[in-house]
Order: C-alpha cells, then sequence, then structure tokens
C-alpha cells in the first residue's frame, strides 16, 4: 500500500462530513470541532463502501447501491428519523405521509438523494479525482479497510447513543426489521449487478461542463421541490432522479465519457450544496454574518478542490489516454 494511496482514504475520511454537513449548510464554520464526530460514521461509511466496491472490480453502480443501503443505517437506526414524526421538531413526515409504513414519503426520497447522492457520490469523485492515478483501484489493503469499518461501525453506535440521549422517540420492531430487510437487499444488489463492461456506442458525450451544469440544475430541482406539495414534491424529485440516473447510464457507456466527466457530476453536486447553504440556516443557530462568512469559505474551499482535482485528473488521461473501462 503506497502513502499516496493512504492519503486518499484518509482525505475521503473527512471530505464526506464535510460535503454532509458542513458545505450542506447544517453546521456554521464555529461547529468545526465536530468534524472528528461526524467523520467515523460518515467518513468511515465513504471509505468502506468506496473499497468494497473497487476491491471486488465493481463501480458506480454498485457504489450509489450501497450509499442507499447507508441512508438506511444512518436514517433508519441511527438517528430514525424515516420514522420519527418529530425529528428535530420540524415534523418533516407530514408531507406525503404513508401511514401504513409509519413515512414520509418526501423526507425518506430527499434523505435516499442526501446520502446516495451527495454525503457519499460527491464526496467519492472529488476525491477520486484529486486522486485520479488510484481513482479505479483500491486504496487500502485488508488491514486498513478493517480499520476504516471498525471507524463506521464505532460512528454508527455513538450516533445509536446520542440520538437516544437526545430524543426518546423508538420506531417500531416492525419499521426495524423492514429497514434491516431493505439495507441487505439493497448490499446484495450491489454485488449482483454485473461488472462494469467495455464502454460502447460512438455518439458523442457532452463537455465536462455541461455534465456538472445537468447535475447542479438536477439537485437544485431535487432540494427547491416544494414539500407543501406533498405527492407533487415527491414526483418532481423522482424525475430529477430518473433523469440523472438513466442520462448517467447511458453516456458513461460511451467512449468518450471520460474520468473529467465523473469528476464534474461530483463538481456539479458539491457546487449546488455550497450555494444552496446561502438560503438555509445551520441546525444550531449562530450570528448570521458568521454562518454566511462560513458559507462562503466552505465554497471557496470546495471550488479551489475541484480545480486541482481537474488539473491533476487531466494530467493523468495525458499520462494515461487508453482506458478500457466506464469511469
Amino acid at each position: 500500500m503506497s502513502q499516496r494511496s493512504i492519503a486518499a482514504a484518509v482525505t475521503l475520511f473527512f471530505v464526506a462530513p464535510l460535503v454532509a454537513e458542513f458545505l450542506l449548510g447544517d453546521f456554521s464554520i464555529t461547529m468545526l470541532g465536530l468534524l472528528l464526530l461526524f467523520a467515523p460514521m460518515y467518513g468511515g461509511g465513504a471509505v468502506l463502501i468506496r473499497e468494497t466496491a473497487r476491491r471486488s472490480g465493481r463501480g458506480w453502480p454498485s457504489m450509489l447501491l450501497l450509499a442507499a443501503a447507508y441512508t438506511l443505517i444512518e436514517e433508519g437506526f441511527t438517528t430514525q428519523s424515516l420514522f420519527n414524526p418529530n425529528y428535530l421538531h420540524m415534523h418533516f413526515l407530514r408531507y406525503a405521509w404513508i401511514p401504513a409504513l409509519g413515512m414520509g414519503a418526501w423526507w425518506t426520497l430527499l434523505m435516499f438523494n442526501v446520502h446516495v447522492f451527495w454525503s457519499m457520490g460527491v464526496s467519492i469523485a472529488l476525491v477520486e479525482g484529486l486522486f485520479p492515478a488510484r481513482a479505479r483501484t483500491p486504496w487500502l489493503g485488508s488491514v486498513g479497510t478493517g480499520v476504516f469499518a471498525a471507524l463506521f461501525l464505532l460512528g454508527v453506535a455513538a450516533g445509536v447513543v446520542m440520538g437516544l440521549r437526545m430524543n426518546r422517540f423508538r420506531a417500531s420492531p416492525t419499521q426495524f426489521s423492514i429497514t434491516a430487510v431493505a439495507c441487505v437487499l439493497l448490499i446484495g444488489a450491489a454485488f449482483a449487478i454485473p461488472r462494469p463492461a467495455a464502454p460502447r456506442g460512438s455518439l458523442p458525450v457532452p463537455p465536462p461542463w455541461a455534465i456538472g451544469a445537468a447535475a447542479f440544475v438536477l439537485g437544485a430541482f431535487v432540494f427547491f421541490a416544494p414539500p407543501m406539495l406533498n405527492w407533487g414534491a415527491v414526483i418532481i424529485m423522482a424525475i430529477a432522479d430518473l433523469l440523472f440516473l438513466v442520462f448517467l447510464w447511458g453516456l458513461s457507456r460511451r467512449h468518450d465519457w471520460t474520468p473529467l466527466h465523473t469528476l464534474s457530476i461530483g463538481a456539479g453536486g458539491a457546487l449546488f450544496y455550497g450555494v444552496h447553504a446561502f438560503f438555509g440556516h445551520p441546525v444550531i443557530p449562530s450570528p448570521l454574518w458568521i454562518v454566511r462568512a462560513g458559507n462562503a469559505v466552505f465554497l471557496a474551499l470546495t471550488i479551489a478542490a475541484i480545480v486541482l482535482a481537474a488539473r491533476r485528473t487531466r494530467r493523468a488521461m495525458l499520462a494515461a489516454p487508453a482506458n478500457p473501462l466506464p469511469a
């Protein structure tokens, strides 16, 4: 294992919680110390997802399915937000309420978007762009992967304990059981789907900037779909998700698709998060000027990381232009 590989894994370990909680704007820059608390679950999960997929010779479809399983672990077991009607005193579940499941369709779909496409997907795409020479190969050996897996389990356990102390809500045994079954099915699906095949199709692929812009716009549809529309908001989000997945599946299998296109999706998603933060407020209130200054700092750091990743990815592409597998 090279030192550069360890650096990539450690970078992802901290980038994931930065994207998930701070770039989004849920916590202000004054709460940056919480990064150490969030990193084991978010960062450990991201590293574990990425290493599991890459070590098994699989790519993004498997990573997204594993990220969906992660969503159920965090929101179904750790925070129980999928079932708690008074989570953060915000009553998120009232929108597109499903009485038989005790869940809100709007909140559930939003959480899958948040964790699959942003917390995990954007973070992995950005860090693989920063370390392009080994973007498709494992970064860690068995011992290293085990260490990050242990950190992830520790983070989940700590999250459960904290959640129970902050809120006495308990999901029903049936809800926990259904969540566990769904989680196992998603993990199984991640390994059941075929491994990436050689690119095919001669149709041109839009330039990376256009792919990134599309990711930004679709992210806006997901986050700004008014929840008071109830099932209407769910339909808007579902259409945005379907368009994203269909176009991504079709375009990424073409010969002209490059690692720069993959990076552009992560860049578009990250930039949307950074801009979106200016329209929201953190979970723990802080003076507005501090909040907005922090938003600007995180957005600037994101732009710098994207520029650096793009330069490194271009250099790697020039050094090894022939690429038989989709990015």
